[in-house]
């Protein structure tokens, strides 16, 4: 899996998402369209498993906290950037999310939650804020950023 294969992969996720409110409605459409145990959620999940083996996904952090921005914000991903968090047993840095945030939660471990939250799609609305907590395990998390942006509190 490459970086152009993995952006191909994640374009009509980015187009479905583009124009609509990041709010609890877009989480549910999300859930429905993509759903957690379809093919479209399994190749998202193979493809990030397979590029953090190959070392060009969530190349910064340490053990227990990996991460890294895939896809950049751009006229091509109607403005919307791409990470990929690898987490496993953690509280992680409290952050804000000026324009919201779009998750997607693969637990890598069965029993793992991010937030609380198991496999599938969750949406933080504009100007929330949360420490990303991940317990029972290992779990990807794959988020999408209107203009890129993000703010770390601490």
């Amino acid at each position: 899996m490459t970086q152009e294969q993995f952006a191909s992969l994640m374009q009509p996720v980015i187009e479905f998402i583009a124009g609509k409110p990041v709010d609890r409605a877009l989480a549910d459409a999300l859930n429905q369209r993509f759903p957690a145990s379809g093919a479209d959620v399994m190749a998202m999940e193979f493809a990030c498993i397979s590029a953090i083996k190959s070392g060009w996904m969530c190349t910064q952090g340490g053990p227990g906290r990996r991460f890294g921005r895939v896809i950049q914000a751009s006229p091509e991903t109607l403005d919307l950037s791409v990470d990929v968090v690898d987490l496993t047993e953690i509280v992680g840095p409290l952050h804000r999310h000026p324009l919201g945030e779009i998750c997607l939660v693969m637990p890598v471990d069965e029993t793992a939650k991010f937030d609380g939250k198991g496999r599938g799609w969750c949406v933080y609305g504009p100007n929330s804020a949360h420490r990303p907590t991940v317990k029972g395990g290992r779990a990807l998390v794959l988020y999408l950023l209107p203009s890129g942006k993000i703010e770390f509190v601490e």
